[in-house]
């Protein structure tokens, strides 16, 4: 009986030498794109929110203006100057920050989660802070000149000098960061956009009554409500300006205490925008 003939050792060794060549001729998955840096994502947002924002938002801005004027043309009946000057002129110009930056942001991060608009950002490789952050230094861009256009009538009507209102290059993007994270997170975190539309008057309301109204005719529990505010810290910071020998050392604790807020601020708008972007 013949023993069966042995396969030969070239083809068992061809056989998978034939298979190598197909696994190396397969396709291969291409490599992701890199993820968009921060900064230059940043840049890009805000240029993008500030050419949108830009025509609808400068008659909004002139409104903010015209009330904050209007106000302290009605306390100045009934305030004639000192410390209840300076606290009114410095909370009515801090208020157009409070309008822009708290109110409408509020408002328009409300209408962005209602309509959809944030699957476009979350379809975008970029980081959500930059998204946050983009948007509210659009909106805090715009209240600059209202504030400086308010503080100037303001010192005119209650003879104040005009030698610190250089102090407004700090106050108004330290507390228009802090206002603005406030104001991203009411309207990404409310339920329905009529709501993040009443959370932002609400807090525009807060920062009228709290921070234009002296807080020496205020009793402590206002004051302690005052205190809760972030933009009260940037209304005492520039109310100590008018000083005729200002306290620099508390004028700079009360802007750092506005930067640390602002940080908080945003970093809880940042999460409310992952929050409702992956919901």
């Amino acid at each position: 009986m013949l023993a069966p003939e042995p396969v030969p050792s070239s083809a068992a060794a061809a056989a998978p030498a034939g298979a190598a060549d197909d696994r190396s001729q397969a396709p291969q998955p291409a490599p992701l794109a890199p993820g968009a840096r921060f900064f230059p994502s940043l840049a890009a947002v805000y240029r993008a929110q500030l050419s949108r924002a830009r025509v609808a938002r400068i008659p909004l801005l002139f409104v903010a203006t015209f009330q904050s004027v209007g106000i302290m043309i009605l306390m100045r009946g009934v305030v004639d100057g000192g410390s209840e000057a300076r606290a009114v002129v410095a909370g009515s110009s801090v208020l157009v920050v409070a309008f822009v930056a708290l109110n409408l942001l509020a408002q328009y991060f409300g209408q962005l989660r209602a309509g959809g608009g944030l699957d476009h950002y979350a379809t975008l490789p970029v980081p959500p802070a930059s998204v946050v952050l983009g948007a509210a230094a659009a909106y805090a861009s715009f209240t600059l000149p209202g504030t400086l256009v308010t503080a100037v009538v303001g010192c005119l009507l209650f003879g104040l000098p005009m030698s610190g209102l250089w102090i407004l290059a700090a106050v108004v993007p330290l507390a228009g960061a802090a206002l603005a994270g406030l104001g991203a997170a009411l309207g990404l975190l409310a339920p329905r956009q009529e709501l993040a539309t009443l959370a932002g008057q609400l807090g525009m309301s807060a920062a009228l009554l709290l921070g234009v109204l002296p807080p020496e005719r205020m009793p402590d529990v206002i004051v302690w409500a005052r205190d809760l505010l972030p933009s009260t810290y940037g209304v005492e910071a520039f109310a100590r300006t008018f000083a005729p020998r200002p306290d620099w050392a508390a004028v700079a604790l009360d802007l750092g205490v506005c930067g640390a807020v602002g940080v908080l601020s945003l970093a809880l708008a940042t999460w409310a925008y992952r929050r409702a972007a992956v919901r």
